[in-house]
């Protein structure tokens, strides 16, 4: 039996916009675990949502790209920067289905101290490249990270065609986040287009990110996609 699929469409915000934000370049890279292992690591209030008996450890790398306040404003240098994140799947008790960051690695020192002291998430500041080159008429696409820990990940992924299935919809129709800060368990909501996900071939993966969060994951990836763009806004936090 399949769980009940989010739809790829999200909402209209409700209130006013906090922040507009362009994710590009995006690898998604997912593994099947048993809910109980990630239960431990979400926020008070919410369970980890699941499709087949199954939820995912996701490992993300992309270009966040002309973030600012509001609809239009785009913050200078510290506004476009790479990320890379690791991540598990909620649901609330309102059934709003969203993400829950375990790291998020970062190449811009200011972004991480605000988004820290802001809303309590785990950013760290780490050295970070972004590489494409064509091949035999296809983007390849390659991500490395190392914390200043000594943690590292190098990804990399060839662009495939437009394709998209059941378990890519689960994993990116997430319309917001939850996070535990300052005692409590925050929603923030976030609007943005359907995912253009497109197939990928993995082509390298080292990863100690995924590991260091505190859910390890053997062998190659259970689902791998690509998407090129989308442009999302954020409202404020509503505590649940």
């Amino acid at each position: 039996m399949v769980d009940r699929l989010p739809s790829p469409d999200a909402m209209a915000l409700s209130g006013p916009v906090m922040m507009h934000q362009h994710w590009d370049d995006l690898a998604f890279l997912h593994w099947a675990v048993d809910p109980a292992r990630v239960a431990p690591f979400l926020p008070r209030g919410v369970r980890p949502d699941v499709l087949d008996g199954a939820t995912y450890v996701g490992l993300i790398p992309f270009t966040l790209r002309d973030a600012g306040p509001g609809r239009r404003v785009s913050v200078p240098y510290a506004g476009t920067f790479l990320e890379t994140n690791v991540r598990f799947y909620s649901v609330d008790d309102e059934g709003r289905r969203g993400v829950v960051f375990a790291s998020l690695d970062a190449s811009r020192l200011a972004v991480v101290l605000g988004a820290q002291a802001a809303f309590g998430l785990p950013y760290r500041w780490s050295l970070m490249r972004h590489a494409v080159r064509v091949r035999e008429g296809a983007r390849e696409l390659l991500w490395t990270c190392r914390t200043r820990s000594g943690l590292s990940s190098r990804v990399a992924v060839r662009e495939g065609e437009p394709a998209v299935d059941d378990l890519g919809v689960f994993l990116t129709s997430r319309f917001g986040l939850h996070a535990a800060h300052l005692g409590r368990t925050w929603w923030i909501a976030n609007e943005h287009e359907r995912w253009p996900l497109r197939s990928a071939q993995l082509l390298e993966l080292d990863d100690g990110l995924v590991a260091a969060a505190g859910l390890p994951v053997s062998g190659p990836p259970d689902h791998v996609a690509f998407a090129r763009r989308v442009s999302t806004r954020f409202v404020l936090p509503t505590p649940i």
